[in-house]
């Protein structure tokens, strides 16, 4: 993949932050009681380790927001955990005499050793899942990129982590959606199929250029209306500008996350900013990828990615349309994922 440039040096990245942040008046910040009023966070992570769901959604009820999207949460079952929490926090809401934020659930392909399955994605929506993942943390471009833990790679017990593997080996050890005649393999057509049958979001994970013009293909021709890539400037996908616009014609959206612009990836807001201008308001969504402890939690980390562009140039409306309203395209599920 060609490098894209999403980054600045320091003291060029200076002139313009300070110009955004000392400009920046949206009124008094009240912490711990913060107010993201009406946002929809479309990937969160909640699973061992990370942030309490429970706690969370109680959170982000109180900040006023519309919603969470679990990408991960603890447990086989994530629509049932899901549930557990959104009845959690509807008793908990009216004992405070607040309006609880909606929760949904959402299913990563290839976790673990486990094998991206049809079936299994078809189950996972019977369930109550609302928004399928294609392979990240063991998807091959991650491996290759980052590396993985050793046991991975070693089996057993073994403890650390084992930097980036070459491709090849990468390709042997993790998830790939292409078969060898670079064609979608027979099971990730499927899932898009399935999505697009049931009504469900589709986010293509972290997958590589061909990977995703592949699935934007598989998408259009099934007609499939919920389909995402995610944090699109992180290493892993490398998404230019020109890119995107070659997509937003299949109707796919960019979700911009914190993590990008978390000092773990150092995104400039000023280019997520003129890519969004670029590229158009309406083909993009900001959202979390929090949950790490070094991550501040999703209710703050929505607050600061939805305050950073409207520093650097969204109003009002733009910021409704990227943070709420094109989200209830991904998330008009209501009560479909109680059952």
């Amino acid at each position: 993949m060609s490098t894209n440039i999403v980054s600045t040096p320091t003291h060029e990245r200076c002139v313009t932050s300070y110009a955004a942040r000392t400009q920046y008046k949206p009124g008094e910040v009240h912490p711990p009681h913060i107010k993201v009023k009406d946002a929809i966070d479309i990937h969160c992570h909640a699973h061992e380790g990370q942030q309490n769901p429970y706690d969370l959604a109680r959170r982000a009820s109180l900040a006023e927001m519309k919603g969470i999207l679990f990408k991960s949460i603890p447990g086989e079952d994530p629509a049932k955990a899901v549930r557990d929490v959104q009845d959690d926090v509807n008793r908990w809401a009216e004992n405070e005499g607040v309006q609880p934020i909606q929760c949904w659930a959402g299913y990563v392909c290839g976790r673990q050793t486990a094998p991206v399955s049809a079936k299994t994605v078809r189950e996972m929506i019977d369930r109550g899942v609302r928004a399928i993942w294609l392979p990240v943390f063991n998807h091959a471009i991650t491996l290759s990129t980052v590396g993985t833990y050793r046991r991975t790679i070693e089996g057993g017990n073994a403890n650390g982590w084992h930097g980036p593997l070459p491709w090849d080996k990468a390709v042997e050890l993790g998830h790939y959606n292409l078969a060898e005649n670079g064609e979608l393999k027979s099971e990730v057509k499927e899932i898009v199929r399935i999505c697009a049958d049931r009504n469900v979001a589709l986010f293509f994970g972290h997958a590589t250029h061909p990977e995703i013009y592949k699935l934007a293909e598989e998408v259009d021709k099934v007609g499939l209306k919920r389909a995402v890539i995610d944090h699109p400037y992180s290493p892993f996908l490398n998404v230019s500008p020109d890119m995107m616009k070659e997509l937003r014609g299949r109707g796919i959206l960019f979700n911009f996350t914190w993590d990008e612009l978390s000092p773990l990836l150092g995104v400039d807001p000023q280019i997520m900013y003129n890519t969004i201008r670029e590229v158009g308001p309406e083909h993009f969504t900001l959202s979390s990828d929090a949950g790490e402890p070094l991550f501040p939690d999703s209710v703050e980390a929505m607050r600061l990615v939805r305050g950073y562009m409207e520093a650097f140039g969204l109003n009002q409306d733009e910021l409704y349309m990227v943070c709420t309203k094109i989200r209830r395209r991904l998330s008009d599920w209501n009560s479909t994922n109680r059952g």
